[in-house]
């Protein structure tokens, strides 16, 4: 197929080059058979003169046997086919053929056609191309040429023409051709075997350039086209050249490129996909819960917030009465004691209370431009110096770039009071709380790690750490601290996320947006790797 396109391309162009070669050669032949009849018949002209000009002494003195050896020896010349001298009246005077001098010749002989050519006076102004002619094709010439009367032949002693006659005879010959006929014919072949040789070489010259630059790349191009279909990605078309194939290889090469890294991601989306799969799994896992979490949270609130309104008014009328009966001078000291401590019960009731209201009631941050650092600060101020942190060396690490952030002061002291407290009561012992804040830029989020080194919580607790009323403390809290604080971060559309081993320590981490947009739902970021 491929060495097909490059005959028949050989062969159109070939034949184009025939028919031009062909055309050329033919008006260059009919030009060069024109140039060599034209000086033919010019050579036969200046032959006829020569001749008259060497037979006008002789005629001058009337010597005929001279004349007629001349004429016969003329008639021995291989270039004359015949000479003879014709009278004015068409009668035979001197011939190179013996036998016809004396014979007449009649209007029907060509000779006779140059005294008498249409529209012309006879033997004195016919022009060259009319007194000559082919005979045969270009075999042979026949000249006609006038012979007239000068001065120095009318006043002559051997003849009696008077001077007012212009023509006393005629010279007629008929010279042979055939050297020029040859020379034409070998001018000829030459002609055609060059044009041949040219066609021929050119032809092969074409057919080889086809070959080595149109036919050869686009055998490459097509080797390399089948590998790339046969599922080779690494084919490419070595060294393309400039041309518009060399483009063309160019783009091949860049397609197989492209390819070749289409596959590679395709490979890579493949390997990865179960991964990816089971992460974002667990992303909707962790969506999910906190979605529960959240709709806990909001029917625990409805039913918390009804029960503590319920329970207030009367648990706030015992602990009026009571406190109004404990102070009564004359009552007994068993009776003043009894009634001291249901004062403190009743208090500490109405603690629990006030801390599911807390929790219950949805109330509106009063947002405002805040530094995090100084509220951490502000905190650490406030709790530090509690007997629980005796023990506990706490490390701040606070970036010093962090943006102010529209936020409730208040409550977000309250979010780091409950979460520092839980750590330091976490470490009884004592060891290492470390506070770290960060901005990430990319983002536009503040990032915030509360980690200590206490004893940790288990798994099957770790899940529930923000559902109300959930506490791993025995004999004092209520579970409602990481509860509250859960909700503040929700509300400033924060997201926290916990992680801790038990017995080596808790970390918690939260994103909190620089712009609140409101709660964004997804879930907490994986902060394993810091």
């Amino acid at each position: 197929m491929r060495i097909r396109l490059a005959i028949r391309y050989t062969l159109i162009s070939s034949c184009i080059l025939l028919v031009i070669m062909l055309s050329s050669s033919f008006f260059h032949i009919t030009k060069v058979q024109k140039i060599f009849a034209e000086t033919s018949m010019h050579d036969a002209d200046a032959l006829a003169d020569l001749i008259l000009r060497n037979s006008y002494h002789l005629m001058m003195e009337d010597d005929r046997r001279h004349l007629q050896l001349m004429m016969e020896e003329l008639g021995e010349s291989k270039r004359v086919d015949r000479v003879r001298i014709l009278g004015r009246e068409g009668v035979v005077s001197f011939s190179t053929n013996v036998a016809e001098v004396g014979t007449s010749l009649t209007l029907q002989d060509k000779s006779c056609s140059f005294c008498h050519v249409p529209g012309a006076e006879a033997l004195l102004d016919v022009p060259v191309e009319d007194r000559t002619r082919a005979i045969s094709g270009f075999q042979y010439m026949h000249v006609t040429r006038g012979i007239y009367n000068e001065p120095s032949c009318s006043t002559s002693e051997c003849h009696a023409h008077p001077p007012e006659q212009e023509k006393i005879g005629v010279l007629d010959m008929v010279v042979s051709l055939d050297q020029m006929a040859y020379l034409t014919h070998v001018h000829h072949n030459d002609v055609l075997l060059s044009t041949l040789l040219m066609l021929i070489f050119l032809s092969v010259g074409h057919y080889l350039v086809t070959r080595r630059y149109i036919c050869k790349p686009i055998e490459g191009l097509l080797t390399q086209t089948q590998a790339l279909s046969s599922g080779d990605l690494s084919a490419r078309v070595a060294n393309p050249s400039s041309d518009e194939l060399g483009e063309l290889g160019r783009s091949f090469n860049q397609m197989a490129v492209n390819l070749e890294q289409a596959q590679l991601e395709l490979k890579g989306w493949g390997s990865t996909l179960e991964y990816k799969v089971e992460k974002r799994t667990t992303e909707m896992m962790e969506i999910q819960s906190q979605l529960i979490r959240s709709a806990k949270l909001a029917s625990m609130g409805e039913l918390v917030a009804g029960i503590a309104h319920e329970i207030n008014n009367p648990l706030t009328g015992i602990l009026m009465f009571a406190s109004l009966s404990s102070k009564h001078k004359d009552l007994p000291p068993q009776v003043k004691d009894n009634l001291e401590l249901i004062v403190a019960e009743t208090g500490r009731c109405a603690k629990i209370v006030r801390g599911l209201l807390e929790f219950a009631r949805e109330s509106v941050p009063e947002k405002k431009p805040v530094a995090i650092n100084a509220i951490i600060e502000q905190t650490l101020e406030l709790v530090s110096h509690q007997s629980i942190f005796q023990d506990v060396d706490i490390v701040c690490q606070l970036g010093e770039d962090i943006p102010e952030i529209e936020l409730d002061a208040d409550q977000w002291q309250q979010v780091f009071v409950n979460m520092v407290i839980n750590a330091g009561q976490a470490m009884p012992q004592g060891g290492r709380l470390t506070i770290l804040t960060r901005f990430i830029a990319a983002e536009n989020q503040v990032h915030i790690i509360l980690e200590d080194t206490g004893t940790g919580i288990s798994q099957e607790h770790l899940e529930r750490i923000f559902d109300p009323f959930f506490t791993t403390k025995s004999e004092k809290g209520f579970g409602l601290g990481l509860s509250v604080t859960y909700g503040i971060i929700q509300n400033h559309g924060g997201k926290v996320d916990v992680q801790s081993t038990e017995g080596e320590g808790t970390r918690f981490s939260i994103l909190l947006p620089i712009e609140n947009p409101g709660w964004a739902e997804g879930p907490g970021p994986d902060e394993g790797d810091e």
